[in-house]
């Protein structure tokens, strides 16, 4: 059998170098061919349902409660779908900024050839690409295998839907050719990839680029920057690295005043 048909021995430990390279190779090359150069990419849960269905199961574990008021494990579900209800609002946000982003247009008033890029999942990357896909552009989602099974959302444009085994991989290619990065609120997940962003920035790995936090008071809790500062392991200008948002036009102009104070204007046509 020749070695690239055999499945059993490319997932050998061995192999793995190889694996790392393919996995590289086949984003970056139909990236390149369907001419995608730069991107939007967003962050988030992939738990933050829209608000139909938010109100959904906030409901339906209201009407299981009132028939075992007393069981203590719906209690906790039911605060939790409660909290998620109340951050439901930013599904919608993130869809409008799809929409601002996939119907923005270039000066000559051709469709911008900007993307929105996100990691393909449920939740406040469904919306994303949701709100592109509403307004006929396209959108690139990059998938990931989980052990409990996460399956990409039906608003990638398909020819751009990506599938990865490695982390490592999937966060290069999401920055690869981001022009912003926009991070709503989420967990570990959404952290961790907003910490790298951070840290490359910081690090000086990676030329500058618009890093908006949505979500002021979620973001204030979650992450204390400015303790780290009053720590000293972050320097005080590193609270510059990023800034906070509340709506889809603030999002999105405030890229655009970030690219103009540069005196590199965000090329749409690119």
């Amino acid at each position: 059998m020749p070695a690239e048909q055999d499945l059993a021995f490319l997932a050998r430990d061995e192999a793995r170098g190889v694996r790392l390279q393919i996995e590289f190779l086949k984003p970056e090359t139909l990236l390149t061919e369907h001419d995608i150069r730069d991107t939007i990419v967003v962050y988030g849960s992939t738990r933050i349902a829209e608000p139909a269905a938010a109100r959904r199961s906030v409901e339906t574990l209201r009407q299981a409660l009132e028939t075992d008021p007393r069981n203590g494990v719906l209690m906790r579900k039911l605060a939790v779908a409660e909290r998620i209800l109340a951050k439901s609002r930013y599904y919608e946000i993130a869809r409008e900024f799809g929409r601002l982003v996939g119907g923005s247009r270039a000066s000559d008033g051709s469709r911008s050839k900007l993307v929105i890029m996100t990691g393909g999942g449920p939740g406040i990357m469904e919306a994303a690409n949701r709100g592109t896909f509403e307004v006929g552009a396209k959108s690139v989602g990059l998938n990931i295998s989980l052990p409990h099974e996460q399956y990409p959302n039906p608003y990638i444009t398909p020819e751009l839907c990506f599938r990865f085994h490695y982390f490592a991989l999937r966060k290069m290619h999401l920055l690869q050719r981001a022009k912003a990065l926009v991070a709503f609120p989420g967990g570990f997940g959404t952290i961790d990839e907003l910490f790298e962003v951070l840290t490359l920035v910081q690090t000086r790995k990676i030329k500058p680029v618009p890093i908006v936090l949505v979500g002021e008071d979620y973001w204030r809790r979650a992450v204390d920057v400015g303790f780290l500062a009053d720590e000293g392991v972050i320097d005080a200008e590193d609270r510059e690295l990023f800034w906070f948002a509340e709506s889809a036009n603030e999002i999105w102009s405030s890229i655009l005043d970030w690219y103009e104070a540069c005196g590199t204007p965000l090329d749409l046509t690119s």
